[in-house]
């Protein structure tokens, strides 16, 4: 009860994080401060970053506290289903007004990732999500014992890791001769261009946030634990997205942004399909471990204490329904910037628009099939989708798509990765009898999981794929090459 109502909670700033942060305000703020260090000078380019930053503690700051006001009714709206139950709706609320904080946090500080991300600075930006994660991890060891309703301490270290994921931050920004001074210029030319741009990346991010909305009131409707089974199982989808997909869009993004600014558009077609090819080379075979070992992974981790197996097998069937999915969302993430690049933020949006009501109407009828893991299967299907239609209008972005040579790359990946994790299977269980059950548990998830690996890269070297060539020319020594 408790994690249905946190996971319901936080997805109302979680959800306005990724409209207002991290995914549209980067996206539209780094091709116009990019733009501004190409060709103008930086501190111009760091007055436009004043006057982002002043808006955003105006505008955003002004959306936390109508949030907080308006807990009540955001969480009536969200998650009806919790009206039955009169304890679980006031957690909910309450953790609600806690985290809206967030928003403003996490706001400042995708802007300062897109300023030090567009001056070559990656590690830093890289490493704060994780100083969230601790932030979490460290609240909920050191405090939860001094609390009647633990999950309150979930919601105090979301708070905690906003503050690390910004302050980490700060002395990059200072190293790279950063300033904040407010100014507050509604007439500024470059905060127009980014409202511009922010504006139909606002409206297509809705649309697939009402998705997500309308996904939680579906599943606070079915089975109690739905919700939390769904949430399980995306964290663990979201990791390979997180970890690889998603950074390799944050460096795209300023890379192909250059590229439009100094009018190299000849190269674009290279970076593309460098970027989807290193893509696919990671992101498919990790959805084929998700969904042919899901099983053994959501025992490892969550199978303890109160999580039963029964828990344990509806979560792994949500996975294997989001698995599929990954490899669209991941490209998805690729994809995007190179239109973003070109100041067009209006067809993503209207792709968008088009797979939410392809989702939202995939839900009735999965749902009668798969019940709650037919949540997983629509979105899944909506993602795959959303990036055909952004590959099928990529061309028209000075992006030349070689699209028999990307479905042989598909083919060729996809049959590696299902023959290897398929044969890893069958691996017979190497672990001592007399071991601890943590330890026989990681035990036979990882020696598959190495067999896989090994085979998927000889599959790889035996169909010429060739991504797997660079990886040993950067990790081989004297093998290593330009480019």
């Amino acid at each position: 009860m408790a994690t249905d109502a946190f996971i319901a909670a936080f997805r109302i700033p979680n959800l306005l994080r990724d409209m207002f942060a991290e995914g549209a305000l980067s996206a539209a703020f780094v091709p116009v401060f990019k733009d501004k260090l190409v060709n103008s000078s930086r501190s111009d380019a760091f007055r436009l970053a004043c006057v982002v930053l002043t808006a955003i503690l105006v505008v955003v700051g002004a959306l936390v506290l109508i949030g907080i006001a308006a807990a009540p009714v955001l969480v009536y709206t969200t998650a009806y289903g919790f009206t039955d139950s009169p304890e679980k709706f006031e957690i909910t609320t309450n953790l609600t007004r806690i985290m809206m904080a967030y928003l403003l946090l996490v706001s400042l500080s995708a802007l300062i990732m897109g300023m030090l991300n567009s001056v070559g600075r990656f590690a830093i930006p890289a490493l704060s999500p994780a100083m969230f994660n601790m932030g979490v991890v460290l609240a909920v060891a050191l405090l939860y014992r001094y609390f009647h309703q633990p999950v309150y301490v979930l919601a105090i270290g979301v708070l905690v890791g906003g503050i690390g994921q910004l302050v980490i931050q700060i002395p990059s920004l200072i190293q790279i001769g950063f300033r904040f001074r407010p100014i507050f210029d509604l007439l500024d030319e470059g905060l127009k261009r980014v409202v511009r741009l922010i504006m139909p990346m606002i409206l297509g991010l809705s649309a697939s946030r009402v998705n997500i909305l309308v996904s939680t009131l579906l599943a606070s409707l079915l089975v109690e634990g739905s919700i939390s089974y769904l949430n399980f199982s995306y964290r663990l989808m979201h990791f390979p997205l997180g970890v690889f997909a998603v950074a390799l869009g944050t460096v795209t993004l300023p890379r192909v942004s250059e590229m439009v600014a100094r009018g190299d558009t000849k190269n674009l077609t290279r970076a593309f399909h460098e970027a989807i090819g290193l893509n696919l080379f990671v992101v498919m075979p990790s959805a084929v471990f998700l969904a042919v070992m899901g099983h053994d992974l959501v025992e490892l981790i969550y199978q303890w204490g109160r999580f039963s197996p029964e828990a344990t097998a509806n979560t792994a069937l949500a996975l294997k329904h989001y698995s599929y999915g990954l490899i669209g969302f991941a490209a998805v993430r690729v994809a995007v910037p190179f239109f973003y690049a070109w100041g067009d933020s209006k067809l993503p949006m209207k792709i968008s628009i088009i797979t939410v009501v392809l989702n939202i109407a995939l839900y009735y009828p999965l749902i009668q099939v798969l019940d709650f893991a037919g949540l997983a299967a629509a979105t899944s299907i909506a993602g795959l989708v959303n990036f055909t239609l952004l590959l099928f209008f990529l061309p028209g972005k000075s992006v030349d798509i070689r699209f028999w040579y990307l479905m042989l790359k598909i083919l060729r990946v996809g049959v590696a990765a299902t023959i290897a994790f398929q044969a890893a299977i069958y691996v017979p269980s190497l672990a001592p009898t007399s071991a601890s059950e943590v330890l026989i548990r990681i035990i036979d998830l990882l020696v598959p999981l190495t067999t896989a690996a090994i085979l998927y890269l000889l599959l790889c070297l035996l169909l010429k794929v060739g991504e797997v060539r660079q990886l040993f020319r950067m990790l081989v020594p004297g093998r290593r090459t330009e480019g």
